[in-house]
């Protein structure tokens, strides 16, 4: 655990301590994330299942007298200095978009910030591994900046701000999950989230002696914004189909298995048939993992997380060798409940459930049979489940 001196000590080394010295430091902590089961669901209205991760954002903050906002991170060495008045988007500014577009949606919807901030980001996320470092960074600036002007804390609004922000703002149409779960994220618990409702529990996640690893590709995912775009068009062609047999579809998550098989000969292309059939059977493997969970049958949610990946690979396609080099070799280890693609595919991450016997295991033999196979060095984290977005102070440790 950091300490309170420790950054204190970085942020002074950054911004120095003459400019306001009477303004608190204040530190602000948000996870990553991820999703264990329920993939390409969220835009389709469907459930999820993410929970936040113990490594994430730290942001420490402090209040000035003018309306300058100076940011800096300890992962790289810029510093820029903006206007609260003049926040537009700069590709040059890099990762300092992501809080300038925060801020800005912010004022958009009724919240003053009456004063700048000196803010300096630490990031725990690699980036890229689709873990959610973006959403990790928009929610603690959203949480950091309502708490520093005294405003009324609300987790689903911040949620729903952060991805307006990066839907409208970076011009990426992601769904709600990422923040939704950075936000409202619970410490042994997994977060069942119905993406078209919002509506969500808390599920407690006993995995006894198993252990979350994730294991990063590291593999560049050039393909995925097209194809992202790809399969939500063909997913809107599905629903376009079955409206003759529902007028008032709007959404595939909707549908439960048994409805889609008696109405998928409606949609004539087979491809967007097998699109649709991924979402549907998807949002069911969802539902099911979580009755194993709570009957405490871990071994039974290990193999839905092996079905979702086979379903991402064969129906949905949007796996790659790489994650499938991973994913198999998992598969066919002892101690490995099960194993699957986690995020949006062509690249990024696998999760597994590990037994702690094994990690070390584990990581050795899939990451010597990943670089033999790939040319690809694979990065591994044992992960643990932590609380969503909040201020950290040394007392609570």
């Amino acid at each position: 655990m950091h300490s309170l001196t420790t950054w204190f000590a970085a942020f002074t080394e950054r911004f120095g301590d003459r400019d306001h010295p009477d303004q608190p430091i204040r530190i602000f902590h948000a996870p990553g994330r991820v999703n264990l089961i329920g993939e390409h669901t969220d835009y389709n209205g469907g459930y999820v299942f993410p929970a936040a991760l113990t490594f994430g954002t730290w942001m420490i903050a402090r209040a000035r007298t003018d309306r300058q906002l100076r940011l800096a991170s300890a992962n790289f060495p810029q510093t820029a200095t903006f206007s609260l008045d003049d926040l537009p988007y700069q590709a040059e500014d890099d990762w300092m978009n992501y809080p300038k577009g925060v801020i800005k949606e912010l004022q958009q919807s009724g919240y003053t910030i009456d004063r700048g901030y000196d803010i300096l980001y630490q990031g725990e996320i690699p980036n890229g591994a689709g873990l959610s470092s973006s959403a990790s960074i928009e929610v603690v600036t959203a949480y950091g900046l309502l708490a520093m002007e005294d405003h009324p804390i609300d987790r689903t609004e911040i949620a729903l701000l952060s991805q307006k922000a990066e839907n409208e703002y970076m011009g990426m149409k992601c769904g709600i999950m990422d923040q939704f779960a950075v936000a409202r994220g619970k410490a042994d618990h997994a977060v069942l989230l119905m993406c078209d409702t919002l509506d969500y529990q808390h599920v407690p996640f006993e995995s006894s002696a198993y252990r979350i690893i994730v294991s990063n590709t590291n593999k560049r995912r050039g393909l995925v914004d097209s194809k992202y775009n790809e399969r939500r068009e063909q997913c809107q062609l599905a629903v376009e189909a079955l409206q003759v047999k529902w007028a008032e579809l709007k959404l595939l998550g909707e549908l439960n298995v048994k409805q889609f098989h008696e109405a998928s000969h409606l949609i004539t292309d087979e491809l967007v048939r097998q699109r649709a059939q991924h979402v549907v059977e998807e949002n069911e493997r969802v539902l099911k993992s979580v009755k194993a969970l709570e009957a405490g049958e871990l071994n039974v949610f290990g193999q839905y997380m092996n079905e979702s990946h086979a379903s991402l690979r064969d129906l949905y396609e949007v796996s790659c060798k790489e994650l499938d080099v991973l994913v198999e070799a998992a598969q066919s280890m002892e101690g490995v409940l099960g194993s699957r693609m986690t995020g949006a595919g062509f690249g990024g991450c696998t999760v597994s459930l590990v037994h702690e016997k094994h990690i070390a295991e584990f990581i050795e033999h899939i990451g010597k049979h990943y670089r033999s196979e790939t040319g690809l060095t694979a990065d591994f984290y044992v992960c643990g489940i932590g609380n969503g977005v909040h201020e950290w102070k040394e007392e609570a440790r």
